[in-house]
């Protein structure tokens, strides 16, 4: 093997399919040991103008099924997590929890309907059956505890792990056409069929034919390999591969791995559960085994969109690299800045990062330098390329050399050579092992049609879903990040065990609801796109669809976190005619590759049933979010005092500071934001998620909207009279008193 060479780089990462064993995630206790044992008037305020990677809704792909973050025997540590997190102030911070608050009005009420009961002498149960009709199983004054039934319990046992079969005793039919699930034209679509259907362009596959480099034939063989050991790997390199139980590389790791220790541009294409993270960490590890060690030098960069994705491929190279000296560093947004600022001054030989972090990082720390990297890896590369990741990528590509080996990875990888050309690639060899837009085998894909009548009877759909069909170990996606925290009060208020995750919660909060949905705690995980891409948990039995993604690329990606690593499982799509688009493609993509494909008829009584109850709690669930924005009002209002008197204990400190800066001004980062905000949820997010746009008013409409101020304020208003009339000021017309004007007869 040669020398590690600037031309030679490689990156990878770790198969979807691996068994990783538990290892904090946590840097080493004794680092953070001192800053806990400060008090807050002791320990400085750390001025950080933190960049969030992308708030809205970003994604991820390819998690171990086995990653933990920061466990010992099972349970979350928490005080691993102030070390994480503690630099910035956000480990400390008071979580406000749901659960919680539903358990205090709960004991509330029937403290209160107890004491009613006694004075009135009716009983616990008839209070129950009054309140939401339910059998007196109805354990408390919010409905929870229903029983569904009987024949619903029947339904739920019987499609629990049978759901790859095509039963038609489980409440669902094959689909022999896509009509059966959207049968009427609707305006969004556009009578066209999906990309991989379209005709390409020739110019497009002249222009494709010409950027990339032909195919290696060892790449070409690549899907013969049976063993790592074929791969001539190093000793080391093998040894940690063997002790995740690792032995038979899979078909995308086949190809990749000799292409990219050759040193070669890369862009890699295959299903979600395929292996693409130890595609490119691999090559990596055994390029960096024959580095140069006279001085620690930072070589290697991996991008990744969402900080649980950055997370999760430093755990897995962690592993990897466990029987080499290789180093790692993090620049994760969300995570303690200021340990991660002293592991960079180290010069960690590999950095794994989130765009907003890295780019935070690279201006304003004197430790990080970036000059000497010499492979870039982008892990779900076509959400980097897109708007509201695009600019952040520019800038990170405009600062490293551009003398280096770039790989590109994902399950929707694009194949437009313009995107791929601003990536910095130079003649890249193309790796795609399934066709595109695909999902995997073992994966049934349901789809239950919504009339237009019955779209607003959606979370009573939901609902009868997760009591009688899909019951345990379910991530709901949904496009809003209201919606979903909505969703997940009304779930606690059933008794459901439910965890939410979604880009309004703190990094903490984040890892805990991951964490509690794979320990099992919670049964469903209602989750925004973020979780779209890169979570990987084992067991995950169902995805459910609240709503259809904007794009097919979005569904691919939502779906996939199911059915992973040769494992069987289903996804559940609630489609309204609006989603007509998406269906469409998704059961035509199914069927060209043979997937199970069935539409899912439920009961609209059911349905019903449960939006009834749903809706006899809206009050219920204001109250919630009322008590929760009082708390969480209280908990600022403390963190604003500390702060102002830390401000005014260490002020010197504090502005002898250096400012920090940033590439681009407040207003570039609101349009960038926008910009992703339609590119990922569709240009109705932009009315949505945002201000409404500011108009500009004629002279008219002012009058309109002044007259109504007037009126309303209850000052005496006559049609016609000028405003100084109405407010009786004087204004230029006005006469002066004593002036009367006298007609004149002719």
């Amino acid at each position: 093997m040669a020398p590690f060479m600037d031309d030679d780089d490689f990156v990878g990462t770790l198969s979807d399919n691996d068994v990783v064993s538990d290892e904090e995630l946590a840097t080493p206790k004794e680092q953070g040991t001192k800053r806990k044992r400060e008090t807050p008037k002791q320990r400085p305020v750390k001025k950080q103008k933190q960049k969030q990677d992308n708030g809205g809704d970003a994604e991820e792909e390819d998690m171990d099924s086995e990653f933990e973050f920061g466990m010992e025997d099972g349970t979350a540590v928490l005080d691993d997590y102030e070390t994480l997190l503690g630099g910035s102030g956000q480990g400390n911070k008071k979580a406000i929890d749901v659960d919680d608050i539903v358990a205090r009005r709960k004991q509330t009420q029937d403290a209160e309907a107890e004491h009613a009961s006694s004075d009135s002498g009716s009983s616990d149960e008839e209070d129950d059956e009054d309140i939401d009709g339910a059998s007196e199983t109805s354990f408390d004054g919010f409905g929870a505890g229903a029983n569904i039934g009987e024949e619903d319990d029947e339904d739920g046992a019987n499609s629990e792990g049978s759901q790859s079969q095509s039963d038609p005793d489980d409440g669902s039919e094959p689909v022999d056409d896509v009509e059966e699930v959207a049968q009427t034209p609707h305006p969004h679509d556009d009578g066209s069929d999906s990309e991989a259907e379209k005709a390409e362009d020739p110019l497009e596959v002249e222009k494709r034919n010409a950027f990339f480099a032909s195919e290696p034939q060892a790449a070409a063989n690549g899907s013969a390999q049976q063993s790592f050991l074929s791969l001539s790997l190093s000793r080391p390199v093998l040894k940690g591969l063997s002790s995740l139980g690792f032995t038979a590389p899979t078909p995308i790791q086949s190809k990749t791995i000799p292409v990219a220790l050759e040193g070669k541009d890369v862009v890699g294409g295959a299903v979600t559960g395929s292996g693409k993270t130890a595609a490119f960490i691999i090559p990596i590890l055994e390029r960096l085994m024959y580095r140069s060690r006279r001085t620690a030098t930072t070589r290697v960069a991996i991008l990744a969109p969402t900080r649980e994705l950055a997370l999760q491929c430093f755990n897995v190279a962690k592993k990897l690299a466990s029987f080499t000296d290789i180093t790692f560093g993090q620049a994760i947004g969300g995570l303690n800045l200021r340990e991660q600022e002293k592991a960079l001054k180290l010069r960690p030989d590999v950095v794994i990062a989130t765009p907003g972090r890295f780019i935070d990082l690279e201006r304003n720390s004197p430790s990080f330098a970036v000059n000497t990297i010499e492979i870039l890896v982008l892990d779900e590369a076509d959400r980097m390329l897109e708007e509201g990741f695009a600019d952040e990528v520019n800038e990170i590509l405009s600062k490293i050399p551009k003398s280096r080996q770039t790989m590109l990875f994902s399950a929707t990888m694009t194949s437009k050579v313009d995107d791929l050309i601003r990536a910095g690639l130079q003649r890249p060899v193309r790796l795609m092992v399934d066709a595109q837009k695909s999902t995997v085998q073992g994966l049934v894909q349901e789809f239950v049609r919504l009339r237009p009548t019955r779209e607003s009877k959606r979370l009573g759909y939901l609902m009868q879903l997760v009591t009688a069909v899909h019951t345990d170990r379910v991530i709901v996606f949904f496009r809003q990040k209201k919606e979903a925290h909505r969703v997940r009060i009304m779930f606690a208020l059933h008794g459901l065990k439910a965890a939410e995750l979604h880009g309004n919660m703190t990094q903490e909060q984040r890892i805990q609801a991951i964490e509690s949905f794979r320990s099992g705690r919670a049964s469903f995980l209602l989750a925004t796109d973020v979780a779209s891409r890169g979570l990987d948990i084992k067991g995950i039995e169902t995805v459910i669809n609240y709503e259809a993604p904007q794009s097919h690329e979005i569904y691919l990606h939502r779906v996939g976190r199911t059915a992973r690593a040769g494992r069987s499982g289903s996804a559940c799509t609630l489609a309204a005619e609006a989603d007509r688009k998406v269906v469409k493609a998704a059961v035509k993509g199914g069927k060209v590759q043979g997937a199970i494909i069935k539409q899912r008829t439920i009961e609209p009584k059911d349905a019903d049933a449960w939006q009834a109850k749903c809706d006899v709690l809206e009050d219920e669930v204001e109250a919630v979010l009322r008590e929760e924005k009082e708390e969480r009002a209280l908990a600022n209002t403390e963190r604003d005092i500390q702060r102002a008197d830390n401000i005014v204990t260490h002020q010197d400190e504090i502005m002898a500071r250096p400012k920090k800066t940033w590439f681009e001004s407040e207003a570039d980062k609101k349009t960038a934001k926008d910009k992703g905000r339609v590119a990922l949820n569709g240009p109705v997010a932009a009315v949505e998620g945002g201000k409404k746009k500011k108009v500009k008013l004629s002279n008219k409409q002012k009058k309109r909207l002044q007259d109504k101020d007037d009126r309303n304020a209850g000052m005496e208003w006559k049609k016609g009279k000028s405003q100084d009339e109405r407010t009786g000021g004087a204004g230029k017309k006005a006469r002066k008193p004593g002036k009367a004007k006298v007609k004149t007869k002719r």
